[in-house]
């Protein structure tokens, strides 16, 4: 060897080991993030969550919990790679290489390694997502839909964060240069970061931090809104949740210095407790962000059972196996086509009910906001009359759909809830006056009771000779047709049922392809002040959300969002998973990528801790420590990485899920109950798997330390 850089090629191949951490390590983060980007941004994705709805808001949350916990682990093993690297750069110094000379090495090996990795993180995403997503078509749900293509504008969220990452890598690769001390330099290798004395009370005031953080931050903003008459900022309404972290990071710091027992015999868990202190922390850190990893992606699988439960046994509860409604000037099947079709297919028919609904005005009040910049939103609440529309039933088609006798005095009103009496989205509030648009007949309402039909939610029922009367002058765009029939054999009539929904929806006109939300009320309110109508077809596309189209009448935005898609329960039942298979898919593969980002960190954290630890252990076996006792010590030291964080992200978040459903309506309902019980299987699964793959680091750990596994 007769320059530096043939003495720098020979270090950096006995120290390959290190290049090789911190290259998997940004590799495999930018792999990740770039794998999320993609598919949250993908058109499929985008065109199916709502802007601004709840769904999108949590693929959001999740997606931010992982760009923390990939940027704090790639930080990690930066710092860890320059910690190892400072003793040759000393070595350098103390051998006459100037500063620069070593800089200048240092820095074209940093970039050439960073931006490999990078780019290979960020080009073997797209093969690993394409890969995953087909494994789902072909063992979940297949669809038209389901197709997964790439926006090119989400390579620009994996670009950023490996350029900041490299960024971060060249300022830091830049600092450990440009210590003044060489023998400062030398041991910087050889230094930890220990954390001191802890008191014991950290952990139960954690607990009620953590706890009380949570609440605080949830009911908060919804405070806000009924009190203040405001929307928080989201950025800011996310800081009512610090308490919680703050108390995660205490309880975190209690289990690493102190631990949980009370042990008799202390001094057996020394050595373990010592070395956990030692590194203490940097391990916090990692313990702190695979917890919310943990919390993330059990928030994504939550997803799927609540959702699946509610909805299947919702079916079954349905009066009425086939129901649907269509305005007045739609050229429809009814009755007699309907019984043809039937036929056709060997159904029997065995009742047929059908009735006519209005669509009349109602009062109420409605929230005026106020664009304050970066304060928020604030509204003031003010009285509309009219400010919307409903669907109205006479008290004897609701008898005769039902079988439920009501007796309605004039100006009295029925709103249909669910079976259990409570669906807070099915009205805003009770009307004090029905209006006929066309002819301006008004009715006073005095009184509304509550009915429960859980086919017939959020319509309201009046009485015969009120609704004989408010329907003079409508015509047949305000007046629609509502048919209801039961069959034999309900759950084999699939076949049936799929033909006369494409019937239905192949002689549906394009006047009524809108979605749900599509109200004429609020279109004539919105086009008397001068406004474009949101809920409009045409605007509804140029904001980038769901459009209704009769070619995609088998996707999720189709069949959730039309205005008029029939409510068939053997199709639905059959058709769930596809009918939602977006959004399943979507947050399965959120779930997959954030326990593969916590997988790759306690691997790494773990075999940390071990290669740091090899030399103390080799003088532990030398005093006469036993293959048991030094197995014993490692097995405490990665039970702690693994089961602290594992404990604290899954209690969390089960808490967390088990506040948002308790508080949608102030209880929990069956389905709600058997919900949380297919959350808890699931948990019970992936622990076993989390505990296999603990099982699996041990003996790696123990292989790297000579020590015998049992």
């Amino acid at each position: 060897m007769k320059t530096f850089s043939d003495v720098y090629q020979t270090l950096r191949r006995k120290n390959r080991g290190q290049y090789a951490l911190l290259s998997a390590c940004l590799f495999f983060s930018v792999l990740l993030i770039s794998a999320y980007a993609s598919v949250m941004r993908s058109p499929m994705v985008m065109s199916t969550l709502p802007e601004g709805g709840d769904s999108r808001k949590q693929v959001m949350m999740i997606f931010v919990l992982a760009v923390i916990g990939c940027g704090v682990f790639s930080l990690y093993a930066a710092t860890l790679f320059f910690r190892q690297k400072s003793r040759d750069t000393g070595i350098f110094l103390a051998l006459g290489a100037s500063r620069r000379l070593v800089e200048r090495q240092l820095m074209r090996e940093l970039v050439l390694l960073s931006t490999v990795s990078c780019v290979a993180g960020i080009v073997l995403s797209f093969p690993v997502v394409y890969v995953i997503w087909q494994a789902f078509r072909l063992f979940i749900v297949d669809t038209a839909e389901m197709r997964l293509t790439f926006n090119l504008q989400a390579l620009v969220i994996p670009i950023v964060f490996a350029a900041v990452m490299v960024g971060i890598l060249i300022l830091l690769g830049y600092r450990s240069i440009r210590r003044v001390n060489i023998i400062d330099i030398i041991h910087e290798s050889h230094k930890s970061e220990p954390i001191h004395a802890v008191p014991r009370w950290y952990g139960p005031v954690g607990i009620v931090l953590m706890i009380g953080g949570g609440l605080f931050g949830y009911l908060t903003p919804s405070f806000a809104v009924l009190f203040l008459h405001w929307y928080m900022p989201e950025g800011l309404s996310a800081v009512f949740y610090l308490p919680a972290l703050i108390g995660m990071y205490m309880i975190l710091l209690h289990t690493v210095v102190n631990g949980w027992r009370r042990k008799r015999h202390g001094y057996r868990d020394l050595i373990a407790t010592s070395q956990m202190k030692f590194q203490g922390r940097q391990t916090v850190q990692n313990l702190l962000i695979m917890s919310l990893l943990i919390a993330g992606a059990y928030f994504g699988t939550f997803y799927i059972p609540s959702t699946m439960i509610g909805a299947l046994r919702s079916y079954d509860a349905r009066e009425i196996d086939y129901l649907y409604h269509f305005r007045n000037d739609q050229d429809i099947p009814q009755e007699n086509k309907v019984r043809q079709m039937a036929d056709d297919y060997a159904v029997t028919i065995t009742d047929w009910e059908q009735t006519e609904m209005i669509r009349l005005a109602v009062d109420g009040t409605e929230g005026i906001e106020t664009d304050n910049g970066a304060m928020g939103v604030t509204y003031e609440t003010v009285y509309f009359n009219p400010v919307q529309s409903n669907l109205f039933l006479s008290a004897s088609s609701y008898t005769a759909l039902t079988g439920q006798d009501v007796e309605l005095p004039r100006g009295t009103l029925g709103a249909i809830y669910t079976a259990g009496g409570e669906d807070k989205y099915a009205f805003n509030e009770p009307p004090t006056v029905v209006t006929n648009m066309l002819s301006g007949k008004t009715l006073t309402i005095t009184n509304v009771r509550q009915l429960t039909n859980d086919a017939l939610v959020g319509h309201y029922v009046m009485n015969d000779i009120d609704y004989d009367e408010m329907r003079v002058g409508l015509t047949d765009e305000w007046i629609e047709k509502l048919c209801a029939f039961n069959v034999e054999n309900c759950d084999e009539t699939y076949d049936f049922g799929k033909a006369l929904l494409y019937d239905i929806i192949d002689h549906s006109g394009s006047e009524v392809e809108i979605v749900d939300a599509w109200d004429p009320v609020r279109k004539r309110i919105a086009e008397s002040r001068g406004e474009a109508y949101v809920m409009d077809p045409e605007h509804l596309a140029e904001n980038h959300l769901s459009v209704i189209d009769y070619d995609q009448r088998d996707s999720s935005a189709f069949r959730l969002y039309w205005q008029y898609m029939p409510s068939f329960r053997v199709v639905d039942k059959a058709d769930f998973i596809k009918t939602l298979a977006v959004f399943l898919m979507l947050f399965l593969f959120i779930a997959i990528v954030c326990f593969a980002a916590v997988f790759i960190i306690a691997f790494t954290r773990s075999m940390t801790l071990a290669i740091t630890g090899k030399r103390l252990y080799d003088d532990l076996r030398h005093l006469g420590a036993s293959n048991a006792y030094l197995y014993s010590t490692v097995r405490s030291q990665l039970r702690r990485v693994f089961l602290t964080p594992a404990v604290i992200g899954t209690g969390l978040i089960s808490a967390f899920y088990t506040m948002i459903l308790y508080f949608n309506d102030n209880q929990l309902s069956v389905d709600e109950l058997l919900g949380m019980l297919a959350c808890a299987a699931i948990i019970v699964a992936i622990s076993a798997l989390f505990y296999a793959f603990y099982r699996m680091t041990l003996k790696r750990a123990c292989a790297t330390l000579d020590i015998r596994t049992k």
